[in-house]
């Protein structure tokens, strides 16, 4: 006879599974007008700022902060370490149209990415793919709610509404250290593709 999981397991494989990110996303209805923003492998700041009049970063937070699990795991953070964190709103024609997050483990704030430090409102994607030195992993994506930081400090951020929002994810290393990147689509996204 077959033992049935405690619920304690239960929990703990549905907690994992939403956490995990895809390769790619999926081709469902709510993710085809986003799919070409979701795997463009180009610098999002220079596809939103050609898609609109005028393109603004706002900034939201620059400071030392504990990473979410899954952002710890990427970077190979130790369990309570802390890291350099600057969230934006990338502002479209006075829109905001992307929530994004940068997260550089603290013992990688020196050498090449000594410019998170001081880059205040000028747009990090720029910096990132000027620099020849700079390789970046492929993007991940996933799709964020109401269960998730992110989901609540983008919607909160940018006075938007929406069930879910989809987000995606890429590390940018330079001589081993290592930058996380995650940016979340908002509702208006959308209306920069009419």
């Amino acid at each position: 006879m077959q033992k049935r999981p405690s619920a304690a397991s239960r929990i703990m494989r549905t907690r994992l599974s939403r956490d995990v990110w895809l390769n790619k996303p999926l081709r469902l209805p709510d993710i085809d007008p986003l799919y070409v923003w979701l795997t463009d492998a180009g610098s999002l700041t220079a596809r939103v700022r050609a898609r609109c009049s005028r393109l603004e970063v706002q900034v939201l937070a620059q400071s030392l902060a504990r990473p979410h699990r899954d952002e710890a795991m990427l970077l190979g953070m130790r369990a309570g370490e802390i890291g350099w964190l600057r969230e934006v709103l990338l502002v479209a024609d006075g829109v905001p149209v992307v929530y994004a997050r940068s997260l550089l483990p603290r013992r990688n704030l020196r050498g090449g990415w000594r410019l998170l430090a001081g880059i205040g409102n000028r747009p990090l994607g720029a910096a990132l793919f000027a620099d020849p030195r700079i390789s970046r992993s492929p993007l991940a994506c996933r799709r964020l709610d109401r269960r998730d930081a992110r989901y609540h400090r983008a919607l909160v951020a940018s006075d938007s509404a929406a069930p879910a929002l989809w987000a995606r994810r890429s590390v940018f290393r330079l001589k081993r250290r290592s930058l996380m990147v995650c940016e979340v689509f908002l509702p208006a996204i959308r209306a920069l593709d009419r």
